[in-house]
């Protein structure tokens, strides 16, 4: 399949998609055919996906990043999640070797002192996990929405990741937080008690806050950064990139 087929289909499912509720979207990811990957954080959209794909028994493989820095109630609701919803949710974890070479160069905990170094562990912790996860499949499901950051305030339902040379699909890119606050409450979907404590977005724990009252949702990740489009590199290529961190044989 060229590239420009794949533009194609990704524009064609983007305008299928706005047409279909949550669920109708979800269904049809499952039919696209290929393995279809929906990597969640246990965060409350996240938590809306999960549940719809959980209820209606869908072929899509759902999976997480357990980056090692979690918080423990986030590690928590893996479990419970699980029960809930009677599926399994795959864990990809960082490479020990990867962990190691980063403290060496940069300081366990050196992603408070630069950008670079910021980058370079969410390459670690996230992104070559990731890759893993997302190996050999066609469609990768995540829960952006266009509410959660300027950044991503122009989030389509369905784009061609080149880089990863699959489907991206964004089933929740119109919705709310109102809308899946209500969802959340009206299906009894578990979610990370942080979010109460104010804690909208919730990422690994050295580099989540709670937010003040006014912020964006996405205030607390990365807060001692300046740059307004912070982000770790999941679904903003430019912001993985980093020096590279040599690994011992």
């Amino acid at each position: 399949m060229t590239t420009r087929h794949q533009e194609d289909q990704a524009r064609s499912l983007d305008q299928e998609l706005a047409a279909l509720d949550l669920a109708g979207r979800l269904a049809l990811v499952g039919q696209l055919g290929g393995r279809a990957v929906f990597t969640t954080s246990l965060g409350i959209e996240d938590q809306v996906i999960t549940a719809v794909i959980g209820t209606e028994r869908l072929p899509i493989e759902v999976s997480t990043l357990e980056t090692g820095r979690l918080f423990p109630e986030t590690v928590a609701l893996i479990a419970e999640t699980e029960e809930r919803f009677g599926i399994e949710i795959r864990r990809f974890r960082p490479e020990q070797a990867d962990i190691d070479a980063y403290a060496e160069k940069y300081g366990l905990n050196g992603f408070y002192e630069s950008v670079e170094a910021r980058h370079a562990c969410c390459h670690v912790r996230k992104l070559k996990p990731l890759a893993r996860a997302l190996e050999g499949a066609a469609v990768w499901v995540t829960g952006l929405r266009r509410g959660q950051s300027g950044n991503r305030a122009m989030t389509p339902f369905a784009e061609y990741d080149a880089e990863r040379n699959l489907i991206k699909v964004n089933p929740l890119a119109d919705w709310s937080i109102e809308e899946i606050k209500a969802f959340v409450e009206a299906e009894a979907v578990p979610v990370n008690p942080l979010h109460a404590r104010g804690y909208p977005s919730i990422g690994c724990e050295p580099c989540t806050r709670a937010i003040k009252p006014g912020e964006p949702e996405r205030a607390g990740r990365w807060w001692w950064e300046n740059d307004e489009k912070r982000e770790c590199g999941l679904h903003v290529a430019e912001a993985a990139e980093a020096s590279p961190i040599p690994v011992r044989a």
